[in-house]
């Protein structure tokens, strides 16, 4: 629980400058194999088998266990100002929650102040002082003026490097078509990442009335309001802009079959498409919406809804395939008093489910107990696809010489259950509640320490770092010029362009 993490006290191995994981099977995305992992203030100095311990160094031993990347969160709204209300999950209570589920690194969301990026930016940096762990964040354009596009690049050169525009929340954080290519434009041009939260704002404004004058007011009418088709139509139109204007695009919280058949075709033209499931989505049903406790019901109001089983499987088999590229929770964490407020009307509950703590493991039992993925995949899912393309790759999401030393060690033998009577969230309810797993997190190590090790917490309020993200990462903008330059020739091939007819003039573009 939140008090947990609040009374932790630094234990003393926690500030060792060297570390040395012993025995364990080291996992990164291209494959496994054998190796200690020796850590020098902060930083890996060597993966390779049979290292001796350097004098006064702390052993961790991982026999029989799972070396793996730190996890990184790419999708989370710690204190997120929203509907009226601020989420009840803090920086401290967040990242606390994190550390102990595996995640050494989050990519939160600086909500703009009316407009203003740079304000937004200035408000999440005090939220954030009492960070433990490596963060970094998204912002959200709301809004277009020549004041918005100049921020933007104003906030990539403070190691921003990815905006968010919503297709829905009409008459809140909504955007128009015309506002999107606006933003999409500007992203190409400072080689950041658009990102869009597909959903159709001004049908689900429709339906949220329709089912509401119908009877229909408890949790079980957003789900009812907000159809699968509508989020695939709006990440579909998302991609098509985006061919347009051809930008890289990034589609948060893909719930639906719908909205990653958008996607597969989109990358199937050649289009730099990337999804990002949330844990949510691959571990949870919609069914618990019409919980006849309202309480339960609520808690598990997301948007995107959470979708039934057909869709949940479809997911996951997207992501062992390949179709879907990572993993992560759009953690919004609020208490059951919050949610109260939608008592008597669906529309007015905050939408959002928290999961920075539950991810790697929902992942680990959905993905790798069943036989879908392999832990290889499990670690580009959960932490190398993430940092290729947030540009945070190779400091992050690999372990390898010379790479940040945020690693989880996983025992795949351990059993336990989600509860929040034993989370770190300062969330006083679990949508995860019950759930058996097979595969724990035993160790976390961030910035070089141990901060999670025997069911303990050792957090330092403070002790947070923003972690700066260049722009045009290779991973997403290799290639984007040259298709540029060759699309008009490749999709109609019949000669150079503008064609020369008989008896045009030489007229120039100002007498057009």
């Amino acid at each position: 629980m939140l008090a947990v993490c609040l009374l932790a006290v630094i234990a003393p191995h926690a500030l060792a400058s060297d570390i040395l994981i012993k025995g364990g099977t080291v996992v990164n995305a291209e494959g496994e194999r054998p190796a200690d992992v020796l850590i020098n203030n902060g930083v890996i100095e060597a993966v390779q088998a049979n290292l001796t311990a350097p004098a006064e160094a702390t052993v961790v031993n991982a026999e029989g266990k799972y070396v793996v990347p730190g996890g990184i969160d790419p999708h989370t709204h710690l204190s997120f100002p929203f509907m009226g209300q601020v989420s009840h999950e803090s920086f401290l209570s967040g990242q606390s929650a994190a550390l102990a589920g595996g995640t050494t690194m989050h990519i939160d969301f600086a909500l703009p102040v009316d407009g203003d990026l740079e304000a937004g930016i200035r408000r999440h940096d005090q939220k954030s002082e009492l960070a433990v762990m490596d963060y970094s964040y998204h912002v959200p354009i709301t809004e277009w003026s020549e004041k918005v596009a100049s921020q933007m690049a104003a906030i990539v050169g403070k190691g921003i490097n990815s905006f968010k525009f919503f297709m829905a929340y009409k008459g809140a954080l909504m955007v128009g078509d015309e506002l999107l290519l606006d933003g999409m434009q500007r992203c190409k041009q400072l080689g950041a990442l658009a990102m869009v939260h597909g959903e159709n704002g001004d049908a689900i404004a429709l339906a949220q009335q329709t089912t509401f004058d119908s009877g229909i007011t408890g949790p079980e009418g957003h789900s009812i309001s907000r159809p699968s088709y509508l989020e695939g139509e709006a990440t579909g139109r998302a991609i098509k802009l985006a061919r347009v204007t051809k930008t890289p695009l990034y589609v948060v919280h893909v719930m639906s079959k719908e909205a990653a058949e958008e996607i597969v075709k989109g990358r199937a033209t050649g289009q730099k498409v990337w999804g990002e499931v949330v844990a949510g989505a691959i571990g949870l049903t919609d069914q618990k919406c019409w919980d006849p406790d309202f309480k339960i019901a609520a808690a598990h109001v997301i948007s995107p809804p959470l979708r039934n089983k057909d869709h949940q499987m479809a997911l996951r088999r997207a992501l062992a395939g390949g179709h879907l590229q990572l993993v992560g929770t759009d953690h919004c964490g609020w208490n059951s008093t919050q949610k109260a407020v939608g008592r008597h009307d669906f529309r007015l509950i905050p939408n959002g489910i928290h999961g920075i703590e539950e991810r790697l493991h929902v992942m680990w039992e959905t993905l790798v107990n069943t036989g879908l993925i392999k832990p290889s995949d499990f670690v580009r899912l959960s932490s190398t696809e993430a940092a290729k393309v947030f540009n945070l790759y190779p400091r992050k999401g690999v372990i390898a010489a010379g790479s940040n030393a945020d690693i989880a060690i996983i025992d795949p033998n351990k059993q336990h259950v989600l509860s929040a009577r034993t989370h770190h969230s300062a969330l006083d309810i679990s949508v995860y509640e019950g759930m058996r797993v097979k595969g724990k997190v035993v160790t976390t190590i961030s910035q070089g320490k141990v901060v999670w090790d025997n069911d303990k917490l050792s957090v330092e309020p403070g002790s947070g770092r923003f972690i700066r993200r260049q722009p045009f990462a290779p991973h997403i903008y290799t290639g984007v010029k040259e298709q540029e330059a060759n699309w008009i020739s490749e999709e109609f091939p019949y000669g150079p362009v503008p064609v020369k007819r008989k008896g045009d003039k030489a007229v120039g573009r100002d007498e057009l």
